[in-house]
């Protein structure tokens, strides 16, 4: 179950019409977000559309409530592109849509035209990296600050607009919410971590530690590796790459050649995707989210946090929001910050993460999600965007 809205923006207003565009709704950040943002326009009393080329969220999507609409909006061939403007601006007028929200940069070139076109409010969220050149990726990149209301994932990336797009509409900062119905460790399935696993091939009486992102570079993954192999001979913790390679075969050829190579068979485990992360979560004593190069927000640490489980992070970006470390906060630490790509740091953190009694891991993994509770809830960002689309409409 999905945190309802807490408050109802739309109180007085005819109820809108919202029409979301996204390239596809595969697994990520933008994507979780825009089957949240749907339903809590449903539940507000609104009609919700999401345009998309289609993906696995799509069923959780039509399950709320919400209608989808295939269309190729994740081409980034421009006469692709520009064929979309006509067939945005024929459904934002046959559904009397009030309000277009792209959240990515491709189909937002279309849907802003096609916005344009039909006279209603448009609105853009900048889940991405905000790139610092070449100019022209900083012209393609633009059109994310170009909605009558601009909003941002973190104060990071909002820094970033401010300064690469000097942006002339109002910037939001709201934040991703975690689901703390979902990710609420009072709501797992007796016995289902235990089974996850044995299903992992990680033994029940090791430490385990787990990366949930997809296989790309960037991500770290052989950050961790490394981190592992740097320790391996005083414990016998294993290490559980959760994500799938969404077609970069050759990295995940990479990396089960680099586990060969690290003598880690066996304690490495590549598992794919998995659509019960409450569970996978329960199922590791401790998540890494060691990239390489800056998370625009980063969901790992929120979502791990609300699971009551300890991380360890990548000291830039959004994780700087979203974990307290006992150098900033002495006494309410929420898990760990190093400096990117430095293996050293990372096992450093590992080890100080195993050498934690169980009543500490206990009172940090509590700490973690009451702070999750308390600033980086669903119903938050629910509310703050439904905010959002109430002001414009009052305009």
């Amino acid at each position: 179950m999905i945190e309802p809205v807490s408050v109802q923006p739309f109180s007085g207003l005819a109820a809108p019409t919202v029409l979301q565009v996204i390239p596809e709704l595969e697994t990520g950040g933008a994507e979780r977000t825009t089957v949240d943002i749907a339903k809590a326009v449903i539940d507000s009393g609104g009609r919700s559309i999401v345009v998309s080329y289609g993906g696995r969220l799509l069923g959780e999507l039509e399950a709320v409530g919400a209608t989808h609409i295939t269309l190729p909006v994740h081409s980034k061939n421009p006469l692709t592109m520009w064929s979309n403007i006509g067939r945005l601006s024929k459904i934002i007028r046959e559904n009397n849509v009030a309000i277009v929200h792209a959240r990515s940069r491709a189909p937002a070139w279309s849907a802003l035209a096609a916005a344009r076109r039909c006279g209603v409010h448009f609105v853009t969220t900048y889940h991405g990296k905000v790139h610092d050149g070449p100019n022209l990726k900083i012209l393609y990149n633009s059109v994310m600050t170009r909605g009558d209301a601009v909003i941002s994932n973190s104060e990071f990336t909002t820094e970033r607009i401010m300064q690469f797009h000097q942006p002339t509409s109002p910037v939001y900062t709201i934040q991703r919410g975690s689901d703390l119905e979902r990710f609420n460790p009072q709501n797992l399935v007796p016995g289902a971590p235990e089974a996850m696993r044995v299903r992992w091939g990680v033994p029940a009486n090791v430490p385990c530690f787990m990366l949930p992102a997809r296989l790309t570079r960037w991500k770290g993954h052989f950050v961790a590796l490394h981190a592992l192999q740097r320790m391996a001979e005083e414990t016998p913790a294993h290490l559980v790459l959760v994500g799938d390679p969404q077609g970069r075969d050759s990295y995940l050829m990479e990396l089960e050649a680099g586990i060969k190579q690290a003598g880690l068979e066996g304690r490495v485990h590549l598992v794919g995707h998995c659509d019960d992360m409450p569970t996978a979560y329960a199922a590791a004593d401790f998540i890494l989210a060691p990239s390489i190069e800056p998370e625009p927000f980063g969901r790992t640490p929120i979502e791990a946090a609300a699971m009551g489980r300890l991380v360890i992070v990548s000291n830039h970006g959004g994780a700087c929001e979203t974990v307290l470390t006992h150098f900033e906060s002495p006494g309410q630490a929420t898990g760990w910050r190093v400096t990117p790509g430095i293996i050293r740091e990372v096992a450093e953190a590992m080890r100080a993460a195993l050498a934690l009694s169980a009543p500490e891991r206990d009172a940090m993994g509590r700490r973690a999600r009451n702070r999750v509770m308390s600033q980086f809830s669903l119903s938050a960002m629910c509310d703050a965007t439904l905010q959002v689309y109430s002001d414009l409409l009052r305009e």
